[in-house]
C-alpha cells in the first residue's frame, strides 16, 4: 500500500475508534507544550510544531516495511511519513511537500533538536547518519535532551530549557532573537526613546561590550545631563554646539575609540555627512577612531528607508532589532 494510502486508512482508523485523528498528546506533550518551547527559540511554525509532534508518536508502529514490530513512528521517520503524518493524519488534508523541509525539518537538526539516522534494512535498525544520499532510508528522529526539555514537569522546565539552550550557539542566537521579537514589535509603535532603550539594552552588550555610555539623547530636556557631562569630561570629549548630536555615544577606554549609534523610526541614519561631523569631533579630541551603527526597529523599517534613500555610510554598521543576533557591515568595491 503506497504511504498516501496507508496513512489515509490509519486516520480512519483512529477517527472510527477514538473519534479523533490523533491524541491530545504524545509521550505527554501537548502541541501547546511545544509551541511554548519553540517560543522561546523563535521558530514557532504549525510545521515545524506539528512535525514535532509527528516525532514524538510512540503509539503508531513505524513506516518501514520490515521494521520489527516494536519499532515505531518516534523511533525514527523519513521526510514523507513526517510529512503524511502531519498533513494527513493530523491535518486531514494533502502531506506536507517534501521540498518543504528545509522549512520544518533543517531549523530543528540546525539547533540538534532533531536527529540525522537511517534505516538498515538488513540489520533492521536505526543508526546514526545518513550513509546514503538521497536514500529512502534516511529518517529522523527527536534528540533524547530535546524531548528531555519538551516533557519535562513545570517546576524543572525553564532550567533544563536553559541548559538546553546555552549549550548549542545557534539555540543561544535564537533565544536572543526570541527575547527581542515582542519588545521591537512594540517600538514600532512607541517610538525613538523606547529603540534607543533597546539597544543600549541588548546591541551593546552583545557587540560593544568594551563600551560605556558616555551620552545618550532619548528627551527633549538639557541634551547633556550633569552625570553625562562628567562622563564626557573623563573621556577627554567637550561637545560644542555646532557638533552633530548622536543618539547614542560611546567609548571604549582601553582602546580610546568611539563608537556612535543612530537609531531609525523615521530618520536619522548615520549617512556621510553624520560620520564626517563625528569624525571632527573625534580628532579634535584626539581620539584614535570611531564605529557606527545605524539601528532599526524591523526589516521592513529598513526597507522602506533604505528604498527611498540609500543613504548608509560605507564601513558603517546596520543592527535591526526584531534580527538581534548579528549586525551588518556595510561595504562598497
Amino acid at each position: 500500500m503506497a504511504l498516501h494510502d496507508q496513512i489515509l486508512s490509519l486516520r480512519e482508523q483512529w477517527l472510527s475508534g477514538h473519534g479523533n485523528a490523533v491524541p491530545e498528546s504524545f509521550q505527554g506533550v501537548s502541541k501547546d507544550r511545544i509551541n511554548e518551547i519553540l517560543s522561546k527559540i523563535d521558530l514557532v511554525h504549525p510545521d515545524i510544531t506539528d512535525a514535532v509532534f509527528a516525532l514524538l508518536d510512540n503509539e503508531l508502529q513505524s513506516l518501514f516495511s520490515n521494521a520489527p514490530s516494536g519499532l515505531r513512528f518516534c523511533d525514527g521517520a523519513t521526510t514523507a511519513q513526517i510529512g503524511c503524518h502531519v498533513g494527513i493524519l493530523q491535518r486531514g488534508r494533502g502531506k506536507l511537500d517534501r521540498e518543504g523541509r528545509d522549512y520544518w525539518l533543517k531549523p530543528l537538526w540546525q539547533i540538534g533538536a532533531i536527529e540525522k539516522i537511517y534505516f538498515d534494512s538488513i540489520h533492521k535498525q536505526f543508526v546514526q547518519g545518513h550513509p546514503k544520499a538521497k536514500s529512502p532510508n534516511s529518517a529522523y528522529k527527536l534528540s533524547r535532551s530535546f524531548i528531555s526539555v519538551l516533557s519535562a514537569p513545570d517546576e524543572n522546565r525553564d532550567s533544563l530549557l536553559s541548559e538546553w539552550i546555552t549549550a548549542n550557539a545557534i539555540r543561544g542566537r535564537l533565544f536572543l532573537q526570541a527575547q527581542l521579537a515582542e519588545e521591537s514589535a512594540k517600538t514600532v509603535d512607541t517610538g525613538h526613546a523606547d529603540l534607543i532603550k533597546i539597544s543600549i539594552k541588548h546591541y551593546v552588550p552583545n557587540f560593544l561590550s568594551d563600551y560605556e555610555v558616555l551620552y545618550v539623547d532619548d528627551s527633549d530636556g538639557d541634551r547633556i545631563s550633569c552625570v553625562e557631562a562628567e562622563k564626557l569630561k573623563s573621556a577627554g570629549l567637550e561637545i560644542l554646539l555646532h557638533d552633530a548630536m548622536p543618539d547614542v555615544l560611546l567609548w571604549n577606554s582601553t582602546t580610546d575609540n568611539l563608537w556612535v549609534i543612530e537609531v531609525v523610526t523615521s530618520d536619522g541614519e548615520v549617512d556621510l555627512h553624520k560620520v564626517n561631523q563625528i569624525n571632527n569631533l573625534a580628532r579634535r579630541s584626539g581620539k584614535t577612531s570611531v564605529g557606527f551603527t545605524t539601528i532599526y526597529p524591523t526589516w521592513k523599517v529598513a526597507a522602506l528607508r533604505q528604498h527611498r534613500y540609500k543613504n548608509i555610510a560605507p564601513e558603517t554598521y546596520i543592527w535591526i532589532a526584531e534580527d538581534p543576533s548579528k549586525h551588518f557591515l556595510v561595504k562598497t568595491p
